[in-house]
């Protein structure tokens, strides 16, 4: 669980690299690339680990689940919410989140974002492969 805690976290921190690179691309027209993050996300990503002993749980008692990464993606991606949204509020309590999202449109709180849904979870599918 270690490894993948690892795996995970440094897995989450280079897709949100990549995406706050490439939106600074598309709204700033930075050719530069400079993407930005948090110390305080790795250990969040990182506890995405968690997915493969949730997904060996689920797939235990459904045969679609084992079969439908449909089914497990929506799962993933509403864990993902919860835990961004939890985070958040607590990181947000100790004056040290690192987001808000309250000039979005599909905001909760300035906490998550709804319109991140396709993200979280395709990113919560590409989890469940690290953790194998």
């Amino acid at each position: 669980m270690e490894n993948n805690f690892i795996k995970c976290g440094l897995a989450g921190w280079s897709a949100e690299l990549c995406y706050s690179s490439l939106i600074a691309r598309a709204k700033d027209h930075d050719k530069r690339l400079m993407g930005q993050t948090s110390l305080y996300m790795f250990p969040i990503y990182g506890m995405a680990a968690a997915i493969r002993p949730i997904r060996q749980k689920l797939c235990s008692h459904s045969k679609l689940l084992q079969k439908s990464a449909v089914c497990r993606g929506g799962i993933y991606m509403g864990l993902i919410f919860l835990t961004e949204y939890c985070t958040g509020w607590l990181l947000r309590k100790a004056g040290r989140c690192p987001w808000d999202y309250s000039r979005s449109r599909l905001n909760v709180n300035g906490l998550i974002r709804l319109d991140f849904a396709p993200f979280w979870f395709a990113l919560g599918l590409f989890f469940e492969h690290c953790t194998v």
